[in-house]
């Protein structure tokens, strides 16, 4: 699948790291470096603008290593993308440690995942199907 993407960060566009990987990784186009100080969050751009094809979406997720190494995670993960939105991507990062954070120009700071999806029709009823676990949720089959 091809996806129209305008580029205005001056830093490589996203691409797979290695064979199998599912994510591409969204850099920092930030001209100076940016303190996240602990307990806080702040949207950073990426300079990119994107044309996902009807009937897809671009999930922001946090990286793992800086999530566990860091505690920098994505605020609103999976953060969506629709496919009729033309504005520039930006990231909202949080700071989950007890330090700050310098985020610098071209970091990766999340990664992309570009996802089909089904659009639903909803159809009221009085009575679901039953189940062997129910309404057990939160927990419920163990932790």
């Amino acid at each position: 699948m091809i996806v129209k993407v305008i580029n205005r960060s001056g830093l490589d566009l996203p691409s797979y790291e290695t064979p199998g990987s599912a994510g591409m990784d969204l850099r920092a186009a930030i001209n100076d470096p940016v303190e996240l100080k602990a307990g806080c969050r702040t949207m950073i751009p990426t300079g990119l603008f994107v044309e996902i094809p009807v009937g897809y979406e671009m999930q922001v997720r946090p990286r793992s290593g800086l999530a566990a190494k860091k505690g920098i995670t994505v605020l609103n993960s999976p953060g969506t993308v629709d496919s009729d939105y033309r504005g520039e991507i930006c990231v909202i990062l949080y700071n989950s440690s007890t330090e700050s954070f310098v985020i610098e120009r071209g970091e990766r700071i999340a990664q992309a995942i570009v996802a089909k999806y089904e659009r639903v029709e909803w159809s009221s009823v009085e009575e679901l199907s039953s189940t062997e676990r129910g309404a057990g949720g939160f927990g419920s089959t163990g932790l």
